[in-house]
């Protein structure tokens, strides 16, 4: 990074964990955007990882950094379970004390655990008993009726006092019964002024701002108050966005990567999953919104929706595709 460069904090812009999407092909992909994004896996409960009958943490060096989000309340499977992750290569553990969903909940992790600070901060330093790399809490502002900001404060302060140094706050409190994981996105109103107020109080943390966030600007904005940003959906449904970060936050001579410079470099990592028989579509699924705002992108999305999941499909269908795209 040249000279005039500030050494950036690593979460300065990060991809959110999210079910079904950010698997591997998924961070394979984003990766040909962005050098500098830390990207998250999908959520993995530690019973999955201990008892798995196939490797749930598997994942190419190539995607770094990336952080392992782990769902569990069992301060020995967490830490034994990150201890595996960094012996794997990942660059940071991050726990979910944020998903509200009812499965999360009867297996005792997610966002019911904000109601449990002391449990989270003795999982907190277990874990980072047991590592060397960061070890993060992804949460909510708040939990039901418990939403004002002196327990988010006690909460985080507990988790603090046990080593916890690193947060990620959705901005949004998260009703544990009465809304979907989907509702619970989108009707608790965001409260970024909340997590502003957490950084000014708790200046040592390094404190990271999530949802509802789509824009370079918003992102820019938000900086001024707070270390980090994370995005989810956004990112997903358009990752051309991914193309402008590293010029836009981290450093200025980097280049903007265009949708089909990401592409065209997908090219090899396709034919390579492919002979170890990966289905091209569980790959292309994640590429779908490459062209978002481009001309083709409707022709693009419906060949490679058509063709993709057909027997013996290859890297000639994405190439057929983008022909679609224009130049």
């Amino acid at each position: 990074m040249p000279q005039n460069q500030p050494h950036f904090y690593r979460g300065r812009f990060s991809v959110a964990p999210m079910l079904d999407w950010t698997t591997r092909h998924c961070r394979y992909f984003h990766r040909q955007f962005s050098k500098h994004a830390l990207l998250y896996t999908e959520m993995v409960t530690t019973p999955a990882i201990i008892h798995a009958k196939y490797d749930l943490l598997d994942f190419d060096l190539c995607e770094n950094p990336v952080a392992l989000q782990l769902g569990g309340s069992d301060p020995e499977q967490l830490k034994h379970c990150a201890k595996l992750a960094e012996e794997r290569g990942y660059h940071e553990i991050n726990l979910n004390v944020g998903c509200p969903s009812d499965r999360v909940q009867n297996g005792m992790f997610g966002a019911c655990l904000m109601a449990k600070a002391d449990l989270v901060a003795e999982c907190v330093e277990k874990m980072q008993q047991a590592v060397k790399i960061p070890v993060t809490v992804k949460t909510r502002i708040g939990i039901d009726d418990f939403d004002s900001y002196e327990f988010l404060c006690d909460f985080i302060e507990k988790v603090q006092n046990k080593g916890g140094q690193e947060f990620i706050i959705h901005a949004r409190k998260a009703w544990l019964s009465g809304l979907s994981p989907k509702e619970n996105r989108e009707i608790p109103p965001l409260d970024y002024e909340r997590v502003y107020q957490l950084k000014r109080d708790f200046p040592q943390l390094k404190i990271v701002i999530n949802g509802g966030i789509k824009t370079i600007e918003e992102m820019q904005q938000h900086l001024q108050f707070v270390d980090g940003v994370m995005v989810g959906r956004e990112a997903y449904q358009n990752p051309s966005l991914l193309g402008t970060i590293d010029q836009a936050l981290f450093d200025v001579t980097m280049p903007i990567i265009t949708p089909r410079e990401a592409v065209l470099a997908m090219l090899p990592y396709i034919e390579q999953q492919l002979s170890q028989g990966v289905y091209l579509n569980h790959i292309v699924r994640h590429m779908l919104g490459a062209f978002q705002h481009c001309k083709g992108a409707r022709q693009w999305r419906r060949y490679l929706s058509e063709n993709a999941f057909k027997q013996g499909a290859g890297v000639e269908v994405v190439e057929k595709a983008l022909d679609f795209i224009e130049k």
